[in-house]
């Protein structure tokens, strides 16, 4: 372990009580977590040196991705050396002692609102988007109003010292948000270390079908590919870049063949890091898979 003050501390975005501050607590137990206003300042404050890793979300199971992280990503110059899967489970909270029916308006991010829509609609009650879960929960308690609400974490209900007026109300039970850790330096998992995702940028060439043909090394050499996102560059529609994960390692000959390929048909691409899938995945995997059953004839 590196020993400059800046090795045990992760950055985030958000106030205190925030998924993010959740995520890092339970991911790096050890860390100072520190808070950060926007997602370029905490990617700013890990090149800086000023802390070690930030914890970044990247993607929600409900909510879809998050956005700015894939046009933010590119021009950080940061390496991703893990991921972290935090079940999110939302608190709709207000001042001590209010009641949940005097309650009128709810604020919080975005995200989390629409993490919770249909809980909202069915209690009547109206969302109001604010930049930050937690805070949203520090803003509920300073105005003192019994009719505003926040959707936040039971840790920021902690913080902030608010009543949690009704648990757990995400409308779907796999309410998941998956994060990406970055540092200042490479720190790729080992060939053969067991499971391993690689993410990449990848700019195609201008050419037709050049996606389909970039993206066909992965299929005949049999490497899975996990995620795949595009996003315009250059405020204009004609340039592409491409966000990929797929499963293996850089240093495995399919893996090599299917990047080789990759690169013949683009322009640029950028490996961002190789590290350990989470264990989520094969538990999410597992829960997935339908039941088996007895050969019955």
């Amino acid at each position: 372990m590196p020993t400059e003050p800046s090795a045990a501390r992760i950055a985030y975005q958000g106030e205190p009580g925030a998924n993010s501050h959740l995520a890092c607590k339970e991911a790096y137990p050890g860390y100072e977590a520190v808070a950060y206003p926007t997602f370029e300042d905490a990617l700013a404050a890990v090149k800086a040196g000023d802390v070690a890793y930030a914890m970044i979300p990247i993607e929600n199971s409900v909510a879809g991705r998050v956005a700015d992280i894939h046009h933010l990503l590119p021009g950080a110059n940061l390496y991703i050396i893990g991921e972290y899967f935090l079940r999110v489970r939302h608190q709709l909270m207000g001042l001590k002692g209010a009641a949940l029916g005097n309650v009128r308006k709810v604020m919080s991010h975005t995200q989390a609102l629409g993490q919770c829509r249909k809980t909202l609609r069915a209690l009547g009650l109206t969302p109001v988007p604010e930049a930050d879960t937690a805070g949203s929960a520090r803003l509920v308690a300073e105005q003192g109003d019994p009719t505003f609400a926040a959707i936040a974490s039971s840790l920021a209900a902690e913080i902030y010292g608010l009543d949690i007026l009704r648990p757990d109300v995400e409308d779907e039970a796999h309410n998941t948000t998956r994060f990406l850790i970055l540092a200042k330096d490479p720190d790729d998992a080992e060939p053969g270390d067991g499971p391993v995702i690689t993410t990449f940028l990848f700019r195609v060439r201008n050419v037709p079908a050049a996606l389909y043909k970039a993206l066909g090394g992965f299929a005949t050499n049999g490497v899975n590919m996990t995620k795949l996102e595009s996003y315009q560059l250059e405020g204009t529609f004609n340039a592409t870049m491409f966000h990929a994960d797929i499963e293996g390692h850089p240093a495995e000959r399919l893996v090599q063949l299917a990047l080789e390929e990759l690169s013949f048909f683009s322009s640029e691409v950028r490996l961002l890091g190789t590290y350990p899938a989470s264990p989520y995945r094969a538990e999410a995997a597992r829960a997935a898979a339908p039941p088996t059953t007895g050969n019955h004839r």
